[in-house]
């Protein structure tokens, strides 16, 4: 009886197994075209169809949240010569995202330690702003806040070629200062370039060293960014994607910007400037991000909750504008897609980007060389939103 009872459980157990692998079977084959939790094939294949169509020779993507990175992955090359594999730890020029990673990062911790405040005029720590100016114009010129610099609101055009007559920090500063305001303050918003070259000077006056020691102290080191810097040295060259082709312009000749910093401006002001002039790596851009989001839940290292909050969200200034305080939020045909309304984000020249987005809980990095060989390529705009739709799409439910 023992012997029947025990040949009798072994064959409900092994009936009991085969129909839960049949169960589990037929659950896998009913998901089969839905993508699994962290899985991040659709974004691959957006990025792996922008190297094959020629939006950029490669790049690095990392997708993460406040707890750390979810999915890091390089593809393509450095150069457009296929030599060298992309690699996760390649090192891409930043561009303008350095007003976010760099100078934006920055200004946030002396607000934070009483040094500077939001509505400061930049007359208070940039003098020869004024002093610069038509007497006529200095009226105006000294109601441009800290605020507006940070929001692009304060008058200044767009940008200069500075580069034409200037070739040192000090000169192209002091071109920077001469500039005419195009518009009242406060009444117009117009990206510039020229805003965060002075308001990255006020930084470094207000925390008395120049900017690149602040970033270091103040956010890199507490945060374990070790591969961002400006005026990377010779050791790092192997690893550091090349940008325009310039040949003739540069020192001994060679045929890319390679190593020093692309934009024009900031290579005249050896790239000290607060608008350019960054280097870094997909990870590093993510560890910031994640700091960011960890702040706005209230437990980050760097920056407050309230005053995270307050340098995400848009400020209306003017009226209508998409900018908060030093970040972009989602506009039109953004390059943050359509899955992240809610995110703040910045983009630079060079093809690199950093979406936040608090309400998913998620940040979404991409650091390419679309300038390389040419800045003509324009197809960029397009892969970062179908990159920024893929990745929030596959694995990431929450805010659905």
């Amino acid at each position: 009886m023992c012997r029947d009872f025990l040949w009798l459980a072994g064959t409900c157990l092994a009936a009991l197994a085969v129909l839960l692998h049949c169960s589990a079977s037929c659950a896998i084959e009913s998901r089969a075209d839905e993508p699994a939790p962290g899985d991040f094939a659709a974004a691959a294949r957006v990025l792996e169809a922008a190297v094959v169509d020629g939006a950029f020779p490669g790049c690095v993507a990392t997708v993460g949240n406040a707890e750390g990175p979810l999915w890091t992955r390089a593809f393509g090359h450095s150069a457009d010569d296929g030599k060298q594999a992309a690699a996760e730890d390649t090192i891409y020029d930043l561009a303008s995202l350095t007003k976010v990673v760099g100078t934006n990062a920055v200004v946030a911790c002396l607000v934070r330690d009483g040094k500077m405040a939001l509505d400061d005029p930049l007359e208070k720590f940039v003098p020869e702003f004024v002093e610069a100016g038509e007497v006529a114009h200095r009226a105006a010129r000294r109601r441009v806040t800290i605020e507006h610099l940070l929001t692009h609101s304060s008058g200044l055009p767009a940008g200069r070629p500075l580069y034409k007559t200037a070739s040192t920090y000090k000169n192209v500063l002091a071109e920077a200062a001469r500039t005419k305001l195009a518009a009242t303050p406060g009444e117009k918003m117009v990206y510039s370039d020229l805003g965060f070259m002075l308001l990255g000077e006020a930084a470094a006056r207000a925390g008395g060293r120049p900017l690149l020691e602040l970033e270091r102290s103040l956010v890199f080191e507490p945060l374990g960014m070790r591969n961002t810097l400006r005026r990377p040295g010779a050791e790092l060259l192997s690893r550091i994607a090349p940008t325009e082709r310039v040949a003739g312009s540069l020192p001994d000749d060679r045929k890319f910007v390679h190593g020093v910093v692309h934009d024009e401006n900031a290579r005249a002001a050896e790239g000290l400037t607060g608008h350019a002039g960054l280097f870094s790596t997909a990870a590093d851009v993510g560890r910031f991000a994640q700091e960011w989001l960890r702040a706005l839940d209230g437990k980050g290292d760097v920056w407050p909750r309230e005053l995270a909050k307050k340098f995400v969200t848009r400020r209306e200034l003017p009226k209508g504008s998409s900018r908060a305080l030093g970040w972009d939020t989602p506009s039109g045909r953004s390059s943050s897609g359509t899955k992240m309304p809610k995110a703040f984000g910045h983009t630079g020249f060079t093809g690199t980007s950093v979406w936040i987005d608090p309400q998913r809980r998620i940040y979404v990095v991409l650091l390419t060389n679309r300038v390389h060989p040419t800045r003509a390529n324009q197809k960029i705009h397009a892969v970062r939103r179908d990159f920024a739709d893929a990745a929030v799409g596959q694995g990431l439910g929450a805010g659905d």
